[in-house]
């Protein structure tokens, strides 16, 4: 009787074993969202603080029906660099996504950040885990209407940065770049992050105010310094247009000791300040695929032949 359980829990532990073996390795989805510049969707998230009551955050959040919850999951699959033809005119803020359909509003009091034209300034992109893919940060033309929805044709053909594989610290990527020097007033920065370890690539849309070489002034009721973006370390290739300042190095002071320092503007009072370092969201709420789930799935077979196990084992006792 000894020999037939120790054969049966060792069948039954092979199997548990092919069992697991039988579910296929997903990557984990990577998540994130720009802090600074801040992004619409962490402006309007229910971590925004006192973002999310601005006029716009609150339209945005009644025309979706919805808040804002999944504020890092603004993604598409299977888009593969067709940008322009996947994501239609109008609503490249929500990336073509019906659950984010807020964040295409036409309207210039979005909260924004005051940047220097031409001046370096560090995009800091908070994500949950590393992923390799490429950052392509687009400016809007001169020209550029706020008060309509964004269009492709507003955007210039290539990007004036990119940034590929960037280390992930303390929570976020830091993308350090020169803006263009030929635009003033309000304009829109647009992020995209393509991710190469997933097929997911993500949208994004900061406003930013560009004025000429002035810091936002303390005592204006309009204006509160943002956090700032912390310097980032590891292996980052960044290129720029070939007649901007090269990149600072790893070790250059953070923004706000530079000449574009960015600081936040609103409608809404002082004490208003940017979300940098939010706490990721979507790991609870988005639909897709995460390389957990494969292993619980195996985990929980192998438990229940586990006990089948020892409910045999005793009744043959």
């Amino acid at each position: 009787m000894t020999a037939y359980r120790t054969a049966t829990a060792a069948a039954v532990a092979m199997a548990a074993s092919l069992l697991l073996a039988t579910y296929p390795a997903v990557p984990a989805q990577a998540h994130g969202a720009p802090t600074n510049p801040v992004s619409r969707v962490a402006a309007c998230s229910p971590e925004g603080g006192n973002l999310t009551r601005t006029a716009a955050c609150e339209a945005a959040i009644a025309a979706n029906g919805a808040p804002f919850t999944a504020w890092d999951n603004l993604r598409v699959a299977g888009v593969n660099g067709r940008d322009r033809q996947v994501i239609p005119d109008g609503r490249l803020c929500s990336g073509g996504l019906t659950a984010y359909k807020g964040l295409d509003l036409a309207r210039a009091d979005w909260p924004s950040t005051r940047l220097t034209p031409g001046a370096r300034f560090t995009l800091t992109y908070s994500s949950t885990i590393p992923h390799t893919g490429t950052f392509k940060l687009y400016l809007t033309k001169p020209g550029y209407d706020p008060t309509r929805a964004l269009k492709w044709s507003d955007l210039p053909e290539k990007p004036f940065a990119t940034a590929t594989d960037p280390a992930l610290v303390n929570g976020a990527y830091h993308i350090r770049a020169t803006l263009p020097s030929d635009r003033t007033g309000r304009q829109m920065l647009y992020t995209i992050w393509q991710n190469s370890s997933t097929t997911d690539t993500y949208y994004s849309c900061s406003d930013v105010v560009l004025s000429g070489g002035r810091a936002a002034s303390a005592s204006d009721p309009n204006t509160q310094n943002a956090q700032n973006s912390q310097s980032g370390q590891g292996a980052q290739k960044t290129t720029a247009p070939a007649k901007q300042e090269p990149t600072p190095s790893r070790t250059t002071a953070s923004p706000a000791s530079t000449t574009g320092s960015p600081s936040l503007v609103t409608t809404s009072p002082a004490e208003e300040t940017a979300p940098d370092h939010l706490a990721p969201a979507a790991d609870s709420t988005s639909g897709g695929s995460s390389a957990a789930l494969p292993l619980i799935a195996g985990g929980t077979a192998a438990l229940l032949l586990t006990a089948g196990v020892a409910v045999t084992l005793r009744r043959r006792r």
